[in-house]
């Protein structure tokens, strides 16, 4: 899928059934691998990231069956995992990268990973100082950058204090002091997702919190909870409550999303904005919250409310901060600060969303660390540039909704990266 053009519509209704939550499934592919036991896995995410963290698996030795339904791995415990053949392969995945070179660092034998272009424009010295403070050997190009080569085995635990609020950083440090002697922590002074500490518990490694203070003990073994669902992903959910609010008196109900309160800043800055989103059946599934989002659209009026957000709340809403800005720009503005963390993600995205922003006919002031952007302004029709980056791609999708005509979006196929039928779902509530 080169490009896809998008007509502005007055009509969008129905229900929306997600993909299986990214996060969440990147870690039942690896948790279930070095558990002891068969873990089936129901609405796993069909993206290209969790594409590749199964390829990864099954490189290292770990039977994998793919199904239409389901994902079937058959643990091979936290030893069982074998040398791969070749240099692992993990796409356009961080995660992938960031939470397996944990694993990686406890293994007795050398393993290469590499990643796509612009994985391998993404700083790996955050992961790389604490497993080298470990025992682990690790090279990379020009000391920060994919391919890595991880040399495991003989891991001793440590204190480590998170530099920068990263979910990724603090899953890689726990997830080598799987495999460390001793007890390793993890002090985050920014509180970040949790799907790692909330997995490693439904697999019986849980984590100790004390404070800031996180803590895993290398004797944990980890052993197959059987059967397991995973949640909508609210990441994608996000894109679809911005669209309610841009199309005057929208209906939308979303299925069976992951309702994590490490993940769903969103909801509380759409709430603070005046747009209501109800929670309906709410449940629990594999140690994660659930929930049905009903979100109605306006009146045909725009909410009048600027939102300023800056720091902890940032860690909390960094996926959704490009479709956060089309919302600000559409109803009373926004202004982000403390989000530096946007430019080193799949594409620098604070340039890509002033850049296309600007394309759209919205006056947009970037900073380093964010932007500004004055509220109830005008989309025009625009082509814009995603740079291959999925999240650009969907945010400018939902904009389109509300252009004064239609717009071209470059290099959509890249959307299949989180969401391969995104285009599909959408089409399907306008009609």
């Amino acid at each position: 899928m080169s490009s896809v053009s998008i007509t502005p519509t007055q009509r969008l209704a129905g229900t929306v059934t997600l993909p299986g939550d990214k996060s969440v499934s990147h870690r039942f592919g690896m948790f279930s691998a070095i558990a002891e036991g068969t873990t089936h896995i129901a609405n796993f995410s069909g993206s290209e990231d969790c594409t590749a963290t199964l390829n990864c698996m099954a490189a290292l030795g770990v039977p994998i069956e793919r199904t239409a339904d389901e994902i079937v791995i058959q643990g091979v415990g936290k030893h069982g995992l074998k040398q791969p053949d070749g240099m692992l392969d993990a796409g356009n995945s961080g995660t992938t990268i960031r939470l397996l070179s944990g694993i990686l660092a406890g293994q007795p034998f050398e393993t290469r990973i590499t990643g796509d272009d612009s994985l391998r424009r993404r700083p790996m010295r955050r992961i790389m100082d604490p497993l080298a403070r470990m025992g682990a050997g690790i090279v990379a190009t020009d000391e920060n950058f994919a391919p890595l080569a991880i040399s495991g085995g003989n891991l001793h635990g440590i204190d480590y204090e998170l530099p920068v609020a990263s979910a990724q950083v603090k899953s890689c440090v726990l997830l080598a002091g799987l495999f460390a002697a001793g007890e390793t922590t993890v002090i985050e002074a920014t509180p970040t997702r949790d799907h790692t500490e909330r997995m490693l518990g439904a697999f019986g490694a849980p984590v100790v919190h004390n404070g800031t203070r996180l803590t895993i003990s290398g004797d944990a073994v980890l052993k197959s909870p059987g059967d397991c669902r995973v949640p909508g992903d609210f990441s994608a959910a996000a894109f679809f409550l911005v669209a309610a609010s841009l199309v005057p008196d929208a209906d939308l109900l979303i299925e069976n999303v992951g309702i994590n309160p490490s993940r769903t800043g969103l909801l509380d800055v759409l709430h603070e904005a005046g747009l209501a989103v109800g929670l309906e059946n709410e449940r629990e599934a594999g140690g994660e919250p659930v929930a049905d989002l009903r979100v109605r659209g306006l009146h045909g009026d725009r909410l009048t409310r600027r939102l300023e957000l800056g720091g902890d709340i940032i860690a909390n809403v960094i996926d959704e901060l490009p479709i956060l800005s089309v919302f600000g720009a559409f109803h009373g503005g926004i202004d982000i600060r403390d989000a530096r963390e946007l430019r080193v993600k799949e594409s620098d995205r604070i340039a890509l969303v002033a850049a296309n922003l600007r394309r759209m006919g919205v006056e947009v002031i970037e900073r380093e660390d964010g932007l500004s952007v004055e509220g109830n302004q005008r989309f025009r029709s625009a082509t814009i540039d995603t740079a291959g980056d999925h999240r650009i791609a969907m945010a400018f999708s939902v904009a389109a909704l509300a252009a004064d005509g239609p717009t071209e979006i470059r290099d959509a196929g890249c959307a299949a990266v989180s969401f391969p039928k995104f285009f599909d779902v959408l089409a399907s509530l306008r009609s």
